[in-house]
């Protein structure tokens, strides 16, 4: 008897492959869903085949979902966006919250699956989210905004395996065999090099500016403030300076950055905006990441209306407007917010 009907998004990649091949071995009832976010040419063309022949190896349907107005929309326009502003954003965190686990789950409503499955790297029981068993590639920071009601829907079988497990889970099937050893997908999917790369498609991102101090002198020239992002080192000048100094802040309307030494980076307090949590908390103790390959740091978190001011116990260092702050009670996911 099959244990229910699971929609998978599948990239045609081994993460997502071995999901539905576990998945399948459970006793689900499978069903694949490619999605297209973006015009990359051959791209999609290439990685549907993929996803395909995975398909036919176990006998499984794989729709073509056509997701790049929604995309567009809710993820790239919010990426460009954001860096006009002077912000730092974090597209996979939108992207995550509005279409793999926004339209995609409206998607699996219409072919009558019950769950939701993917590839990532965490761990889910219906309730709350966890990071993954394999740390280096735990990504339960980037489901932090995800809406609470999907929670009891989602499936990662992934959660409890190591990577290098997982590639060689898949070099042992055949027909898998070119999968195992691909090149690993990029962190943003729509960038290929650099993200400055896809902002000069809309504008003209080098256009000289003034640095200055945290006094507001001016103290140097940079190339267009659109190339920086907090505690970033090099490509601006700063007149007779011997120590490094780095981006301290980004002032779009005047086309200026703010620069400093490395301890003017430092931080101990913080608001966030678009607080999304998975249980009702107003006032708590718990230990917050501010980007995803940092630390995370202990805190105190007092909620008030839609905002959240997050106290820290030890300092932090390039905070940036626009990222995420994820909260975390051990491996437990509490939610987050976007640092303002």
């Amino acid at each position: 008897m099959s244990k229910g009907k699971v929609l998978v998004g599948m990239s045609g990649g081994v993460d997502s492959t071995v999901t539905a091949i576990l998945l399948q071995k459970e006793g689900y009832e499978i069903e694949g869903v490619y999605m297209k976010l973006h015009h990359k040419p051959g791209y999609h063309e290439e990685n549907y085949a993929k996803a395909q022949r995975v398909g036919e190896y176990l006998g499984i349907k794989v729709n073509f979902y056509d997701l790049s107005e929604a995309f567009n929309k809710e993820v790239y326009e919010y990426f460009v966006e954001s860096y006009k502003e002077g912000l730092t954003p974090n597209p996979c965190v939108m992207c995550n919250r509005t279409i793999k686990f926004g339209k995609m789950v409206e998607f699996a409503d219409t072919v009558g699956a019950e769950y939701v499955a993917t590839g990532h790297y965490l761990k889910c029981d219906g309730e709350f989210i966890y990071a993954a068993d394999d740390l280096n590639k735990d990504q339960s920071y980037f489901l932090c905004e995800v809406k609470k009601e999907v929670l009891p829907r989602l499936l990662f079988p992934l959660g409890s395996w190591q990577k290098d497990d997982v590639k060689a889970f898949a070099s042992d099937i055949e027909v898998l065999n070119d999968l195992a050893t691909q090149k690993e997908s990029s962190e943003i999917c729509f960038v290929e090099n650099s993200y400055d790369e896809v902002l000069a498609k809309h504008m003209d991102i080098d256009i000289p500016g003034e640095t200055v101090d945290t006094e507001g002198n001016v103290v140097g020239t940079h190339k267009g403030y659109m190339h920086y992002t907090i505690g970033k080192r090099r490509g601006f000048f700063v007149n007779g300076a011997h120590d490094p100094h780095f981006v301290l802040a980004i002032k779009p309307e005047e086309n200026q950055i703010v620069v400093g030494t490395r301890e003017k980076l430092e931080e101990n307090a913080f608001e966030v905006k678009q607080i999304n949590l998975f249980e009702d908390l107003t006032e708590f103790d718990c230990d917050v990441k501010v980007r995803y390959r940092t630390k995370a740091v202990p805190c105190h978190v007092k909620i008030e209306g839609d905002r959240a001011t997050v106290e820290l116990q030890e300092p932090v260092f390039g905070l940036a407007k626009g990222q995420i702050a994820a909260f975390y009670n051990g491996d437990r996911l509490l939610g987050g917010g976007v640092i303002c």
